[in-house]
């Protein structure tokens, strides 16, 4: 009975000692000889890698410029040519002269009272015409970008509105940053007939051609550009020829 006795002290005392070293080792930290790298975690203060800046072919391949209207290009009015006719003065009536100045004067401002420039006067618009959508669609192919661009948009008869065609001068570009790779400038005409309703339209333009992009940094531009120089047979126009002189 005693050898039992000691012999079963002698068990439970090794379980104790187990079970403390055991517990010592889960409170212990790391002092780096048994540094496995197992459930380490990340240095919050370590810098980030770069990521890899590099464009996959497949991106560029499925890769498509944005179209966008500039400031100022998403209308277009067309005005009445002429001035309005100055009222005759009457000879002998002031009060009359005076208030055919001032119906004078009122015409030539609009209703904040400034001035109204003659020839942009909004009572003489014909037609008013607007751009509400643009889009496009690219193909790749042999080193270049080949886009169709179109522009959808509608005609509002003016207060002097006639029947017949308005012309839009509607300008497709394609930029590279400060480079032009595409401008082309389309005179687009609408028959409007109809003077109480809005007359829709939709311009394609399907010939832009521009190099094949390294990067997805190409802009794309639709807009109406009234700022074009005047075609060489219109400033001819009023011009007369100096005739050879006859010789008898």
């Amino acid at each position: 009975m005693a050898f039992y006795s000691v012999n079963r002290r002698f068990v439970a005392g090794l379980a104790l000692t187990g079970f403390m070293l055991a517990a010592a080792g889960c409170q212990s930290s790391d002092n780096g000889i048994l540094n496995l790298g197992i459930g380490k975690k990340p240095d919050p203060t370590a810098p980030i890698p770069p990521q890899d800046p590099k464009i996959l072919a497949s991106q560029l391949r499925a890769y498509c410029p944005k179209v966008t209207l500039r400031d100022g290009t998403a209308f277009f009015n067309t005005y009445a040519k002429g001035s309005t006719a100055k009222p005759k003065k009457k000879k002998g009536n002031a009060a009359a002269d005076a208030e055919a100045q001032a119906a004078a004067a009122a015409a030539q401002t609009g209703p904040s009272g400034q001035p109204v420039d003659p020839d942009h006067d909004p009572a003489k618009i014909i037609y008013q015409a607007s751009i509400s959508d643009v889009t496009r669609d690219c193909t790749h192919a042999n080193g270049q970008l080949s886009m169709k661009i179109a522009v959808a948009g509608k005609v509002v008869p003016g207060p002097l509105f006639a029947p017949g065609t308005v012309t839009m001068p509607i300008r497709i570009a394609v930029q590279h940053g400060n480079d032009v790779l595409y401008s082309q400038l389309h005179q687009y005409q609408v028959q409007v007939t109809d003077p109480t309703a809005a007359t829709q339209f939709v311009f394609t333009d399907a010939n832009v051609v521009v190099p094949e992009p390294s990067a997805t940094d190409y802009q794309a531009y639709a807009g109406y550009d009234e700022n074009t120089p005047a075609p060489a047979a219109d400033k001819a126009k009023g011009k007369r020829k100096k005739r050879a002189p006859t010789t008898n």
